[in-house]
């Protein structure tokens, strides 16, 4: 017996839901309309991922594809491109840039296939007539995290050799925009606050990409440590009877120490 074709179904459910006769809601949807569900979905499978809970990313995977599926129904009917023609520019685009396996050149190891990746979309986008990059920091998605894209935006520095030496002036730099930070409190000026305290997040984002760590992940890490423990904090109160609410600031710090010291064991 064949098995069914599920991505034909959602393609073909996504066209009914899209008639003139399907659901109001998916046929006002337009591709700007669903730029959050995407980045929404993909968050969820994420969260899923770090689960380790395979059922839940199966689902959210599943998700995520509705999004592209949507995508390409709403091209589709505007005679631009499909589903299809995505999966065939996306095989060709692997081939191409997996000669190492698909053809006759070597690559030595991973940061070989990285910088031969690079040189094959350079390429391609001078072939096809994009125009050429401006700056060296083009190329960086606006929508990726702030955090992430700082990341990006400083590997791009310093893949042109703008960058520093070594670690002793990437710590300088935090502490040099922490002070700042600081000044810009005591004048209370609002703006210059706001701005300070960015170039303070840059010059951390830029720490650990010296380190080799993404912001990114490690502020993941930290969130989650801050919320264990203050969970823990919440367990132990309750179990006194009472709430955060309920509690001084030197309470609520000396359970906080507590929560620490208990993780630290």
């Amino acid at each position: 017996m064949e098995k069914p074709d599920y991505v034909q179904e959602l393609v073909a459910i996504l066209a009914r839901l899209r008639a003139p006769d399907g659901c109001p809601w998916d046929r006002e949807q337009t591709h700007d309309t669903l730029k959050r569900y995407l980045i929404e979905e993909a968050g969820e499978f994420l969260e899923a991922l770090e689960a380790h809970n395979d059922a839940s990313m199966a689902d959210e995977l599943g998700d995520v594809l509705l999004q592209i599926v949507f995508h390409c129904q709403i091209a589709s009917e505007e005679g631009r491109f499909n589903l299809q023609d995505a999966a065939r520019l996306c095989c060709e685009k692997m081939i191409r840039r997996h000669p190492h396996v698909f053809a006759d050149t070597k690559a030595a190891d991973a940061d070989a296939v990285l910088r031969q990746w690079d040189t094959i979309k350079a390429k391609e986008k001078s072939d096809s007539g994009h125009p050429a990059a401006v700056s060296a920091l083009d190329g960086v998605p606006r929508h990726l995290p702030a955090l992430h894209r700082a990341h990006k935006v400083q590997k791009k520095a310093a893949a042109v050799g703008f960058d520093w030496p070594d670690l002793v002036g990437v710590v300088a730099k935090v502490e040099e925009e922490l002070g700042e930070v600081r000044a810009a409190l005591a004048e209370n000026d609002d703006a210059k606050i706001r701005d300070e305290i960015g170039d303070l997040l840059f010059s951390v984002v830029n720490l650990s990409r010296f380190r080799g760590y993404l912001a990114e992940d490690l502020l993941d890490d930290a969130i989650a440590k801050f919320r264990r423990r203050f969970q823990a904090l919440e367990t132990r109160l309750v179990q006194a009877g009472r709430q955060p609410q309920d509690c001084t600031l030197a309470e609520l710090e000396a359970q906080w120490q507590t929560s620490k010291a208990e993780e630290d064991k």
